[in-house]
């Protein structure tokens, strides 16, 4: 960001609202559904295990996280915070890794979680909760930084919050290319802002001769790209924490009507015991 030089709603503010339903984000309900296909023989191609005789099988289908919508969105706010972080916070800080750490902890325990539940959905349940939870974390760190540095934090309202979820980007790079655009749109520019990718320089602040005020302008260019870019963050954090939320929802609506491992123990060995002769 400051065109995330490197690879870069919230209920309260308003993204878990409409904005969050029309981006085509849609949160799972848990791994039903969004593992590969049983081969021929019933067996699951990732774990290995299948349906003996048409019964319930014992572990069910797991693992498939990658193809979750919340991971997917909470990896992409992880790799735009690494940019964000390394651009506009000291890297000696704790505030740094804090962060970095935070937004990690979201993806991980979305990943963990999945992969736990063939024996544990109260395990998936828990992780999934503690991925919200970093996420939320997340969240404050950047309204934080824009409290503390005198950076205005969009409204719900605001035209850009709703311009960058309709864009629905889905790489750091996107999301880089948004807040760019924000910018210069934003100056009455046609692109040609005098940035590279350099640090948010062209390369010629070393000549001779540069004014001062020619300084000054770069250094709010530098603030006015640390603003977007906390900003965007904030977007993509909010909705991820809205997939989330309706996706702990999900996982305990059915743990409450199915049970976990035991309950499913109980009802296989129940059902082997009655098809012995």
């Amino acid at each position: 960001m400051d065109r995330m030089d490197r690879n870069g709603r919230n209920g309260q503010n308003g993204d878990s609202g409409p904005d969050a339903g029309r981006t085509g984000w849609r949160a799972e309900r848990g791994e039903g559904g969004v593992m590969d296909r049983m081969d021929r023989n019933g067996q699951d191609k990732q774990n290995g295990r299948g349906k003996l005789d048409g019964r319930e099988p014992l572990i069910p289908k797991h693992g498939g996280y990658r193809n979750l919508k919340s991971f997917q969105l909470a990896q992409l706010v992880y790799d735009v915070t690494v940019r964000f972080c390394d651009r506009f916070v000291d890297k000696r800080s704790r505030t740094h890794d804090q962060m970095v750490q935070a937004a990690r902890s979201g993806v991980q325990n979305i990943a963990e979680g999945s992969q736990a539940s063939g024996t544990s959905k109260k395990m998936e349940l828990k992780l999934t909760n503690v991925a919200r939870a970093s996420l939320e974390e997340l969240r404050l760190d950047y309204e934080d930084f824009l409290r503390q540095g005198g950076l205005a934090l969009w409204e719900p309202a605001d035209p850009r919050r709703k311009a960058l979820v309709a864009r629905r980007c889905a790489t750091a790079d996107e999301v880089a290319a948004s807040v760019k655009q924000i910018h210069e749109r934003g100056n009455g520019q046609d692109g040609q802002d005098g940035l590279d990718g350099q640090d948010g320089l062209d390369g010629q602040e070393g000549q001779k001769g540069q004014s001062m005020k020619s300084i000054s302008s770069m250094k709010s260019i530098q603030s006015n790209y640390a603003e977007l870019s906390a900003n965007a963050a904030l977007v993509l954090i909010g909705v991820a924490g809205s997939m989330l939320d309706r996706q702990i929802a999900a996982q305990a609506k059915a743990f409450e009507n199915e049970g976990g491992f035991t309950e499913r123990l109980y009802r296989t060995r129940q059902s082997r015991r009655k098809g012995q002769p």
